[in-house]
Parts: C-alpha cells; structure tokens; sequence
C-alpha cells in the first residue's frame, strides 16, 4: 500500500479528479440501474394486455422504485391504453439510457485526464531526477534499463493508478445499486445469491497471486533487451566487422525467449480468470432460475414473472463489476510492480550535491589550484595526492600513459567526481562550497568524443542556450573553422546531421563541438584529447580552431599529439596516478625522462621533435 500511496501522489491534485468522476459515476451508475428496473413495468404492461387488472396500492415513498413504476404504468394503462403504456415506458427507458451514457462519458474523459495528468507527472519527475543524478551512476546501470523506467513502466503505472481509483468508485457503486435492486425485487433470493459471490472472488483472488511477481520480472527482462537493443544500434559497425552479427542476435533472442515465457505465464492467470468468473456466473444463474422459477410457480405472490425476468436479467450484470474488479486487481499487480522500479529511480539521490548555502561563482580571476588531490575508483587509486595551479590565462597539458589518471583530473574540475582527500580552489574558493551550476557555467568541455544531438547545425551550437541570434552562431563557427563546410551543406545551419552527427566527418562534428564552446564564451576551457582521432587534414583544421578558441583563455589539456600541447605554458606529466615531471615542452625535452621516452615512442605524430 505504500507503493500505491506514493504513485497516487502524483495525481495531485487529486480532488479535482475525484469528486467530479464520483459525482458522474454515481449519476451514471444510477441511470443505468434504472434501465434494467424499467423492464418490469414494461414485461408488466405486455404480460397483462386486455385484462382488467385491480388497482395498486399506491406507494408512501419515492424509494420503492418497482412500486412506482407499477403504479404510474397501471395508472396510464388504465386512463389512457396499453399502447400509451408502452410510450410512456418507452420514453422513460431512452431518457434513462441517454442520461445514464451522458454521465458514463463525462466520469470516462474525466478518469482519462486524471490519467494523463498522473502520467505528465510521473514521467516528470522520473527525467527530472535521472537529469540530475552522478556521471559515475550512468556507468554502473543499463541504458536501456532507465529507458523502460522512463517509458514503459511510467505507462504501466499510470493505469494501475486511475484502475484502482475506477475499482474504488464505479464498480463496487453499480455493484451496489444492482444488489439494492436485486433486494428490491426479492431479498429471500438474494441472500441465497450473495452467499455464492465470495467463492468465486476467492477462486479468482488465488488465480491472480503471482501477478506482481511474474510482472516485475518481465520488466527486468525487457529493460535487459532494451539495453541489447540500444547496444547492437550503437556498436552496428563494429558487430559487422566482426562478423558477430549471429552472437548478437542469440543473445537478443535468448532474452526474448525468456521474456516471452514470462508473458505466457502471466496471460495464463489473467486469462482464466475470466472464464471462470463467467463459469461462476452461468451456476449462479441456474441456482437462481431454480430457487425462482419455485417462488414464481408456488403462487405465493412472493414474486411476479415479470419481477422475475427482470432479477435475472439484472443479475446477469452484477458479474460485469465484480467481472471488472478482478481485472483490475490483475492490472494493479502488474502496475504495483512497474511503479517500484520507477519509485526506485525516482529515489536515486546524486552523490554530489551542493551544499546548503552554497556559493555563487561569479568569477575567475588570478588561478585554479589542486591541493594534494586523491581520487580512488572503489579501492584503486587513481590520482594520488597530486598539486599543480592553472594561472588565469595560462594553458597547462596533462601528458603520460593511458591510465595514468589525466581524465580523472579533468572529470574532478566540473564536479563530475569527488576527490577522496585535497581539495581544488578556484581563486582560494573551495569549488565544493560553490554551486555546481555555477561552476560549469564557467567552463567550455570539448572530448575526444563529439556529443552531438539529431538536431540541426545551428541547434546543435546554440545547444542550451535562449535566444541566439544566427549572427552569434555564425561568428562562433568562423572561430571554430566550421563556417565554410557548414555553408556548402544543403540547407547551411539549418541542415540536419542526423543522430550522433552521422552526416557529418570526424573532424566536421569536432568543430561543431568547439563552435558550441565558443559560442558559450567560458572563461575555463577542458580539452580532451579533442584531435586524437583524426586524420592529418582534419587535425590541422581542428587545431587552428582549438588555437582560437584558447586565445585569450585558461585550459586544461589532454593530448597525445605533440601538436595539441607543444606549445602550452606548462606540461604535466603524469604516470600511475601521480606528476612525475613538469615544465615547457622543450624543458621537458632536456630532461630526458618520461616525457622524452613517450616522443621517441610516437605516442605524439603529426610533428617533428625539435630541440
């Protein structure tokens, strides 16, 4: 229940739902009683034409429904026909039935905005919350994993919600007014049918018990083909050039295999419940039709065949509801089990956040400092009590072997990690104290990889930001040297490169990136080995752009080619987690160390080695 608690939640306000669906549903359920009631009078009026029949009593109190339909049909039968009779019954049954649909359509759309309203918010703050959790979480989870959470169980959810409102409101209410009625008509043979009810929703109860169950694990096994979805789209190039086009499908296969057996498994309890509560049913009414087919035929006044006809065709309703409760505790299992799983991302918390009261950084104006830093991903350490300072408008280069802990110094500036010990500073500020907003907003990050979105070129460098003139975009992208290829495309900065910028060259979708940078006008740029994966031509491109873009600037750079960093202030070199040397590319050179080992190695190409 606290599950179902929790999702309700976010129907708020729910009272604007509520009343206004129980205020329709019971004007409805109502009307539509009253459509069966009608019957009697109607069977009355055809069963006793041409006899002269003794007038009724007439009754005391508008709540004896069949009394008064009696009297009033009795009445225009005996004042003006059979035939105006049946005009009258006629017209009081279409109006009945009208207002009774009227009602059920407005308690129908009012249930539907309810459930789009739970929906809009759910899925809300499910994107909300993933948006703001920890760079490290979306390493350690499954892409496809988050994308059923944020999709298909929201859905799955939102019709557990308003289904349990419908179960809480509509079906027990006309269950209700058919017993009253059933009651009305002849409580003797009613109390001999509710004894029958609570067999068969035992029955169906059992049948629906491993629901929740089996429902949890078809989403785990279809967030798990998912992710093997996601994967085989991304890594297509690399599984054909590999050949492991058939591994590939197995192993998707394997899983819809088994996904399919939970499905099964499911649909066999869902659906046997219906059979059986119609099986139930189908006894209830042979019982009933015997005990009252005697109270009719012992001529005891007890109950009338018409009064007859119209109990079981009234009862022949009652298991439509209790019919329609059964389902909906099946679905409420199965939507229970998929608002777990998006209650459990939804209470995700970001390990870093900012502190309370945290600072605004408005500015940056002398250095940036890492003070004995240490990072350790679980129990390996991977930077170790490293010190170094950036002055304002200085570039420094981290070089050294893979794994030597570069990109974790550059993740560790942003606040996409957090230092185990040591502290950074930002012109003396803790950046821990300050607000990450603020912080990034002070920093441009191109990668090795170009992050780019199916969108157009100039959406693609105006990304996240309002009101971009395409002036701003334009001299953005004469800086990054990407004006004239963007110009000779069909249809210039509106053209659209497709996902991940597929339409565009390495070195294209590189200088988009950095035009996106500029456009962004940090004071701080982070440079990650931004032309490690380009051809020669490309690099220069990309080099002159990212020479631009550091003009004037403070950076932080990683690189394996002597062209990115060889001219840089001051270089890094770093090797198991720690700075084994530093200095100018040519004091570095004179030192013949690590540094000198990793040029006459190549790790650096494009360029000769001058002393």
């Amino acid at each position: 229940m606290k599950v179902y608690f929790r999702l309700l939640s976010f129907a708020r306000p729910l009272l604007k739902y509520a009343l206004p669906y129980l205020l329709f549903t019971i004007l409805g359920v109502i009307f539509s009683t009253l459509n069966l009631a009608l019957l009697a009078p109607l069977l009355s009026t055809l069963f006793q034409q041409g006899a002269k029949q003794p007038p009724p009593v007439k009754p005391e109190h508008y709540i004896d429904i069949f009394k008064n339909f009696q009297y009033y049909s009795w009445y225009i039968n005996d004042h003006y026909g059979v035939t105006k009779t049946l005009q009258m019954v006629c017209f009081v049954i279409i109006a009945s039935v009208f207002l009774s649909n009227i009602f059920r359509y407005l308690a129908d759309r009012t249930m539907e905005n309810l459930r789009i309203h739970t929906l809009l918010n759910l899925r809300k703050a499910v994107f909300d919350n993933v948006m703001d959790l920890h760079i490290g979480y979306f390493n350690n989870e499954r892409k496809g994993d988050i994308i059923t959470k944020i999709s298909t169980d929201v859905q799955a959810v939102q019709y557990s919600v308003t289904g349990t409102l419908q179960v809480l409101f509509k079906e027990p209410l006309t269950l209700i007014a058919y017993l009253v009625m059933l009651f009305v008509i002849s409580y003797k043979l009613t109390l001999v049918t509710i004894l029958v009810i609570p067999v068969a929703g035992l029955l169906i109860s059992r049948l629906v018990k491993k629901l929740k169950q089996q429902a949890s694990a078809s989403y785990m096994s279809y967030a798990i083909m998912i992710s093997y979805l996601e994967e085989a789209l991304s890594g297509i190039r690399v599984i054909k050039a590999f050949n492991a086009a058939g591994f590939i499908k197995k192993r998707f296969n394997d899983e819809n295999i088994h996904y399919s057996k939970i499905l099964k498994s499911m649909s066999r309890r869902q659906q046997l419940a219906s059979p059986v509560s119609e099986f139930l049913g189908v006894l209830m009414v042979a019982g009933i039709v015997l005990y009252g087919g005697s109270l009719v035929t012992n001529n005891s006044g007890e109950l009338s065949a018409e009064n007859f006809i119209a109990y079981i065709v009234i009862f022949s309703q009652v298991m439509r509801p209790a019919k329609a409760i059964s389902e909906a505790f099946s679905n409420i299992h199965n939507g229970l089990a998929a608002g777990e799983r998006v209650l459990s991302l939804i209470d995700e918390k970001p390990q870093l956040q900012d502190i309370p009261n945290a600072k605004q950084l408005k500015g940056f104006e002398e250095e940036i400092r890492f003070e004995n830093v240490s990072f350790s991903y679980h129990d390996t350490a991977v930077v170790k009590n490293v010190s170094f300072s950036i002055p304002k408008g200085q570039t420094v280069a981290l070089v050294g072997p893979s794994g030597a802990g570069k990109s974790t110094i550059m993740d560790l500036l942003p606040r996409f990690i957090q230092p185990r010990s040591g502290k950074i500073t930002i012109d003396g500020t803790d950046i821990h104290e300050v607000q990450a907003h603020s912080l990034r907003a002070m920093m441009g990050i191109v990668g090795q990889d170009s992050v780019l979105f199916n969108d157009t070129i100039f959406n693609n460098i105006a990304f996240g930001k309002q009101g971009v003139t395409q002036e701003q975009v334009e001299h953005a992208a004469r800086i990054a040297n990407a004006h004239d290829f963007i110009s000779a495309t069909v249809n210039g900065y509106q053209t659209n490169i497709g996902d991940k910028g597929i339409k565009l060259s390495g070195g294209q979708r590189q200088r988009i990136c950095i035009a996106r940078a500029v456009l962004n006008n940090p004071p701080l740029m982070l440079l990650d080995e931004a032309t490690s994966a380009l051809d020669t031509e490309s690099e220069k491109l990309v080099q002159e752009a990212l020479n631009n873009l550091m003009q004037f600037r403070t950076s932080l750079v990683i690189a394996h080619r002597l062209s990115t960093i060889q001219n840089a202030d001051h270089i890094l070199v770093m090797d198991n987690g720690c700075i084994v040397e530093q200095g100018t590319h040519l004091e570095l050179l004179a030192y013949n160390g690590v540094y000198r080992r990793l040029i006459d190695m190549q790790s650096f190409t494009a360029m000769p080695v001058t002393e």
